[in-house]
């Protein structure tokens, strides 16, 4: 999500359009105002303590909503549209679009009734359901990144059809994109041997310990080495079970746990890599498989959500649809096997990541805004 709402931001910027981001206070060593292009911009506001816990972020909204408006008023600040992200921002867009007169764009990146279906023993508080319905109603337009979401939006929330807006995500071409994987593994400290990557947050929904699994199964195990990239290196209870998971699987000297990286580092990590695998239990866009074929690297990736919109199975990666390591030991074996498929792979996966460029993107997301906007403006 802060990937998605930067880059649109900056592609805005540099359309000539200004654009505010606001958000809430969440350290102590943010500033008041970040700028994040020529006419994009962070603007922070207090609402609750920096070290309110995220269940209790609900309760200070009209805190939040009171000091934005106030922030807005002392600067003279004026909008022609709202887009809002996730149910708590579409909460606070809601009011405020009805405050301004103007219209209200909302997407959701994740839903808790698709997130608890997905994967048993998932929990979401039941107001964020309740909120995100509400979002859903009184939106004038829905943008969401694939036919699932849609679909899903339509039969979970009895969501507006004529207000949904399908409008993928896009990927920096220019960041992500191949380079030399000797050079790579060099700058990483790498050895011989082949590479499997994962990218993202750690937690359950993400299905690392089913890769954890496969990685146990390979044939040519003992000389795969698996690097999950995110995470927090000292508080992450989820990163504490996986690393207890890979000991006793007894690849712990195989798999290595680096903690977040920032955007500008993951190109080498792609790019060192073999292979990246993605076995979510749900993804709304699957944006970390996609920089990795902008990087000529094919994914292994879960048949879910989004995900079937960027990879095609058998052209540029492959898609598993089971929930359990086997088959995803078995495409890693494929892969890792031969060069010349993977190479194939990730030929088609930087062509695809090529049709999907951020200034197509908000090419499509122009033309949605426009037409909610009076033609005068």
């Amino acid at each position: 999500m802060n990937v998605y709402i930067r880059k649109v931001a900056q592609e805005l910027s540099n359309r000539g359009i200004y654009v505010d981001i606001f958000t809430r206070y969440h350290d102590t060593k943010d500033p008041q105002i970040e700028q994040v292009a020529e006419r994009a911009r962070v603007i922070h506001i207090s609402a609750g303590s920096f070290s309110a816990d995220k269940t209790t972020i609900p309760y200070h909204l009209p805190e939040f909503v009171c000091r934005l408006l106030e922030y807005t008023k002392q600067h003279d600040l004026s909008y022609d549209l709202i887009h809002s992200h996730y149910w708590l921002s579409g909460l606070v867009g809601t009011i405020l679009a009805r405050h301004w007169s103007i219209p209200h764009v909302t997407s959701f990146h994740t839903l808790s009734e698709i997130k608890r279906q997905a994967r048993v023993g998932e929990r979401e508080p039941a107001e964020r359901t309740t909120g995100e319905t509400k979002v859903m109603q009184s939106a004038d337009s829905i943008v969401v990144f694939s036919q699932h979401e849609r679909d899903a939006m339509i039969r979970l929330y009895d969501a507006p059809d004529e207000k949904i807006e399908i409008i993928p995500c896009g990927v920096d071409v220019e960041l992500f994109s191949p380079s030399d994987q000797k050079i790579a593994r060099q700058k990483l400290g790498l050895q011989d041997g082949n590479v499997v990557l994962y990218v993202g947050r750690l937690e359950p929904l993400k299905g690392v310990d089913i890769l954890l699994k496969a990685v146990a199964q390979l044939e040519q195990g003992e000389s795969v080495k698996t690097l999950i990239v995110g995470g927090d290196l000292e508080e992450d209870s989820e990163m504490g079970r996986l690393k207890s998971l890979s000991h006793e699987l007894g690849i712990s000297d195989r798999v290595s746990f680096l903690g977040r990286m920032n955007q500008q580092e993951l190109p080498t990590y792609y790019n060192a890599a073999d292979i990246c695998v993605v076995p979510s239990y749900y993804e709304s866009f699957g944006l970390v498989a996609l920089e990795s074929m902008a990087c000529g690297t094919p994914v292994i990736a879960s048949r879910v959500g989004g995900l079937p919109t960027i990879v095609k199975d058998g052209l540029n990666g492959y898609l598993i649809p089971w929930r359990c390591p086997e088959p995803f030991a078995d495409g890693l074996d494929v892969l890792l096997g031969s060069p010349t498929i993977r190479n194939a792979m990730g030929e088609a996966s930087r062509k695809t990541a090529m049709s999907m460029r951020w200034p197509l993107v908000v090419d499509n997301l122009m033309d949605s805004y426009h037409a909610l906007l009076d033609p005068s403006i």
